[in-house]
């Protein structure tokens, strides 16, 4: 599909196929919410470094020999670093906001929790401010991501990248404090699942381990504030720095300014027009195959009522 729009008249839509066009009383946008890889506007171009979006890395043979650089500490940034960690490679690991949760908590999986807790059908109106993902991963058996242990493995952590030039970055002074935050909602979730066990009276094992905190690391306590790629043997950098959306072919009006789908419960203000599979679309889990099902059944009753 090359373009969706408005069909003559005002009425219905028309879509532009290399097969032709193609007509239709009602559209569902269900492309998801991971289109277009972002890259951050810092110039590495003049570095002569390999250079690589988490969406098209595969493995650290992808990658030339020497340290590696990951700018970005979401789930696929974490994920990354303990692949490369594990292969033998020299990591560093710029990290941003984040919000830490554990795996496994007393004898269960942080889904068990999340859907006993009731948090995934969470409607969006109790969506709170802060719009960063839980830092989780299922990679390796699965295990509760810790930057301290990271750092303890010998990562160094960075904080935010901020600017670079001639293969020079320079990194903000907010190491700590982005540590700090998600060493809090980590913390907040425990006592969380605590409450709910107390609440319920759950018969569940204490798991003290779950709270222990390792000591700040020497990359902590003395950052790094300016790091040259090709002094430090960096070899390549990988940008996990996440995605936008990609809905250029929509001429419809139903798009803001930034290009973001307008939508309540994944319903538009032009008749006919719906999004589906989107974060938060209608609760917590609506991007998951967990929520999707019940988000897609509103929208069939709603298209059905329309006649």
């Amino acid at each position: 599909m090359t373009a969706l729009r408005c069909g003559d008249g005002g009425s219905g839509f028309v879509a532009e196929t290399s097969d032709g066009p193609i007509e239709a009383d009602n559209v569902v946008a269900a492309t998801g919410p991971y289109q277009r890889p972002v890259i951050p506007a810092l110039s590495l171009d003049d570095a002569g470094i390999f250079q690589v979006h988490a969406s098209r890395y595969q493995n650290p043979d992808q990658l030339p020999s020497g340290a590696v650089l990951v700018i970005g500490s979401g789930a696929s940034g974490a994920q990354i670093t303990e692949e490369l960690l594990r292969a033998g490679r020299r990591v560093y690991l710029s990290v941003g906001r984040h919000r830490r949760m554990p795996r496994r908590y007393r004898g269960r999986d942080l889904i068990w929790w999340l859907s006993a807790m009731g948090l995934l059908e969470r409607p969006t109106e109790e969506r709170g401010p802060d719009r960063s993902l839980p830092l989780i991963t299922g990679a390796f058996g699965g295990n509760t991501i810790d930057f301290r242990q990271f750092a303890a493995e010998g990562v160094t952590l960075l904080g935010r990248a901020q600017a670079a030039h001639q293969g020079v970055i320079d990194f903000a002074p907010d190491l700590a404090r982005r540590l700090a935050y998600g060493d809090a909602s980590y913390a907040i979730f425990l006592d969380m699942m605590d409450a709910h066990v107390e609440r319920h009276d759950l018969n569940m094992p204490q798991d003290p381990a779950a709270r222990a905190v390792l000591p700040d690391p020497p990359c902590l306590s003395e950052p790094l504030r300016r790091l040259d790629l090709r002094a430090a043997g960096i070899g390549a950098v990988i940008w996990a720095t996440g995605y936008g959306f990609d809905f250029g072919w929509i001429q419809v009006p139903v798009l803001n300014a930034r290009a973001e789908p307008v939508h309540v419960r994944g319903i538009t203000e032009v008749p006919g027009m719906y999004f589906l599979g989107l974060q938060w679309l209608s609760k917590l889990n609506s991007s998951l195959l967990s929520g999707v099902g019940d988000d897609a059944a509103d929208l069939a009753d709603h298209i059905a009522a329309r006649g």
